[in-house]
């Protein structure tokens, strides 16, 4: 859960830096262009710990189809809110396709493994954690069930 909220801080303070100047058009570029990468680091303060502790309890496809469907829940808010734009039909429809795609990345990819690049590798031993136990497929293994470290 620490991941998943660390995941939303993240991509409020991203979406107001990619989409919080549309409504000031009249900005000089430079200047929204330096407001947004001060705002975009704020971003990276919570994105980066985010995928830390969760990759083990996820893997780095699951983190991202996660990210990519919270990205789209807080913006389609903060496009309805902040810029005044209604959702229609097939942003909705959208909306549940991704929905879908972590469902499917999350549990489905529990019961089966396909490899498609050969044999996955565990990390350099200069980057492995000792204090942590790994698969034969080179993932984390969570020392206890639900763990976000």
């Amino acid at each position: 859960m620490k991941t998943i909220l660390l995941l939303i801080c993240a991509n409020v303070f991203m979406t107001i830096a990619w989409y919080g100047h549309l409504k000031y058009r009249k900005a000089p570029l430079l200047t929204v262009i330096l407001v947004s990468w001060l705002i975009a680091f704020a971003e990276y303060c919570f994105q980066v710990p985010a995928n830390r502790i969760g990759y083990g309890e996820f893997t780095a496809f699951q983190l991202k189809v996660i990210q990519e469907v919270i990205a789209l829940c807080v913006f389609v808010i903060f496009a309805w809110w902040y810029l005044g734009e209604s959702i229609k039909w097939n942003h909705a429809a959208s909306f549940l396709f991704l929905v879908g795609a972590v469902a499917f990345v999350r549990l489905l990819g529990k019961t089966v493994t396909l490899q498609l690049f050969g044999e996955p590798r565990r990390p350099p031993s200069s980057h492995i954690d000792q204090s942590v136990k790994y698969t034969s497929s080179g993932m984390p293994v969570n020392r206890c069930p639900g763990s976000l470290v």
